[in-house]
């Protein structure tokens, strides 16, 4: 699938803050949560989700997005490419299957947030008349 950067970095930025919000401790949750992170730590954060999330969306299958729509996808294609991406990391069946059934749950939140596709002939350039 060919994802535009801004679609690419909404995506992470979206798994990246269920994530800061998911840690354990007294931090606050969600967006609270994201805020609360110093950039160094955002950073740290968007960069290992990134590597976990970016291999999956690049691995899946080319779909024809109208504009005003965002892409959608079928289960079985999203566990494809997460099997793919994952490849044989030669451990057990158990921690396998977990690994699998997370970068799932983090490629479903980050294609859940990803923006309306903006049909390319209509945008308008602010400085052109």
């Amino acid at each position: 699938m060919r994802f535009t950067e801004h679609e690419l970095t909404v995506a992470v930025t979206a798994a990246a803050k269920i994530v800061a919000g998911g840690k354990a401790g007294r931090r606050p949750r969600g967006e609270a949560a994201w805020e609360a992170m110093s950039k160094i730590e955002r950073y740290h954060l968007l960069e290992a989700v990134g590597s976990q999330v970016l291999p999956v969306l690049l691995a899946l299958p080319d779909v024809e997005v109208p504009a005003g729509t965002r892409p959608t996808f079928t289960d079985a294609q999203i566990t494809r490419a997460v099997e793919e991406t994952l490849g044989e990391s030669g451990v057990g069946r158990l921690r396998q299957k977990v690994a699998v059934a997370a970068r799932l749950t983090l490629v479903r939140a980050a294609l859940a947030q990803l923006p309306v596709r903006q049909d390319p002939d209509a945008l308008v350039v602010p400085d052109h008349p």
